[in-house]
């Protein structure tokens, strides 16, 4: 795409399936190293990613040749489908359905990324769904309750 000209900086956002704790401390640093082969595979450059047991943070720059509906159904799939080869979880690993995207500034890299890196911390003061909804009411995205995320069953 010659003469096209972009700075797209993106955190997305999506969680476990019931959002139950499955990603462990054992395996997530392969999942992170899995995600961002796709990210980079499909010429996006990953810039920060970090887990809880229920839900991920990813941070990159976007190329505008592909939608991020198309790149985060890839990496939700293809994702889900190498933890269940890799017989990573007790149980049938999927994500839930749909996911959170905000844009940020390229001077908003570098605090966007510590918040990535820090989730354990800010996970003590504030649930997933706090932090969730905090989001979306930041960035003023309407939403509606019943379809956040789903609680654990």
């Amino acid at each position: 795409m010659s003469n096209t000209y972009t700075q797209l900086y993106i955190h997305c956002i999506f969680a476990v399936k019931y959002r139950s704790s499955l990603i462990t401390n054992e395996w997530k640093e392969r999942l992170y190293k899995y995600i961002t082969g796709i990210i980079q595979n499909h010429k996006h450059k990953m810039i920060a990613i970090n887990s809880m047991p229920d839900h991920v943070h990813l941070f990159f720059g976007m190329r505008p040749d592909q939608s991020l509906s198309d790149l985060i159904r890839i990496v939700k799939g293809d994702s889900s489908e190498w933890i269940n080869a890799q017989k990573l979880s007790p149980s049938l690993f999927r994500w839930q359905e749909g996911y959170g995207a905000f844009s940020y500034a390229k001077s908003d890299i570098s605090k966007v990324a510590a918040y990535i890196e820090n989730q354990e911390t800010h996970h003590q003061k504030r649930t997933f769904i706090d932090e969730y909804k905090e989001f979306l009411t930041r960035f003023g995205v309407n939403f509606d309750d019943r379809y956040i995320f789903k609680d654990p069953e």
